[in-house]
């Protein structure tokens, strides 16, 4: 019997002036353990005259992750941070009561080619830190564990798998895995695995009870404590879950909360402008039409 019970194709949404492949939310699947979101950006060449420039918007009841496999952005934020996120490493703004960032290609790269790719994930705060003070930390790549098994690569990103502990601060059990091959392997994880889990695929392929899965896939598991498949040569795959909550969460453009009446909150404090400002910045974004779940 197979352990997949679904299998999730990316989908193209637009986050302004740039396309992205939407992994989560999914109609039939809303969150996976904590994680509530995840977009594919790219890759992408973007030209001498083609930037990243994602304004100044809100977040509450969240932590975003940003991780990249090529490019850059500069991410400023409303604490006052103003950081390069590159390569391998990690971004972690934690919203809670709320804050406010601006994501853009950084200045010396704005009048060159540039190629940006990674990934963009939000994870759902526990009910009793969802209206914690604001936090950002910034990871280096050589900060996070690293290990070899047989002749796959690990690195865990973030949270506790394998006996081990990623330095981002996360507020729930959860894990965000990397999982590299250059040779064909058999992978046998499912003992260090736990509540829900899923698997993203960057490049090359699975197979798993004799079927062959490509990229831009998340493949949802039935059972964590049965993750077991082989990868394919030069394949790259991303395993994340955890204890999903007791409660509902609800998403509404960048808004994540246990209550509609939190986010009907959130909303009417953005049109009043009254979340912290971004030092230097002063674009305005207005909230999307109703109906619309999810950040532009």
């Amino acid at each position: 019997m197979s352990n997949i019970k679904l299998i999730i194709e990316e989908r193209a949404s637009n986050i302004g002036n740039f396309m992205v492949g939407r992994l989560l939310p999914f109609r039939e699947k809303r969150m996976v353990g904590p994680f509530s979101f995840i977009d594919h950006m790219g890759p992408v060449c973007l030209s001498d005259h083609e930037n990243l420039d994602v304004p100044p918007h809100p977040h509450i009841g969240l932590s975003t992750l940003t991780y990249l496999f090529e490019g850059s952005i500069m991410h400023k934020d409303s604490l006052g941070n103003e950081v390069e996120i590159k390569p391998g490493q990690v971004n972690w703004m934690t919203a809670g009561s709320g804050i406010v960032h601006s994501e853009r290609t950084p200045a010396y790269l704005r009048h060159s080619d540039k190629m940006l790719h990674g990934l963009q994930i939000w994870v759902a705060l526990p009910k009793d830190k969802e209206e914690m003070a604001p936090e950002f930390y910034h990871i280096e790549e050589n900060e996070m564990p690293v290990w070899e098994s047989g002749e796959v690569s690990f690195k865990l990103i973030a949270g506790e798998a394998f006996g081990k502990k990623s330095p981002v601060p996360v507020f729930s059990p959860l894990y965000f895995l990397e999982l590299k091959t250059t040779t064909r392997q058999t992978v046998k994880i499912g003992e260090y695995l736990y509540g829900e889990s899923a698997l993203y695929i960057l490049e090359g392929a699975i197979e798993s009870e004799g079927n062959v899965y490509g990229p831009k896939q998340i493949l949802i598991a039935k059972d964590s404590q049965l993750c077991e498949f082989e990868m394919q040569e030069n394949t790259s795959v991303y395993i994340f879950g955890g204890e999903p909550f007791p409660e509902e969460r609800f998403i509404y453009w960048n808004f994540v909360a246990s209550s509609k009446e939190r986010i009907e909150q959130a909303k009417a404090t953005w049109l009043e402008q009254s979340f912290p400002a971004v030092p230097g910045e002063t674009e305005f974004v207005p909230l999307p039409e109703q109906g619309k779940q999810i950040k532009p």
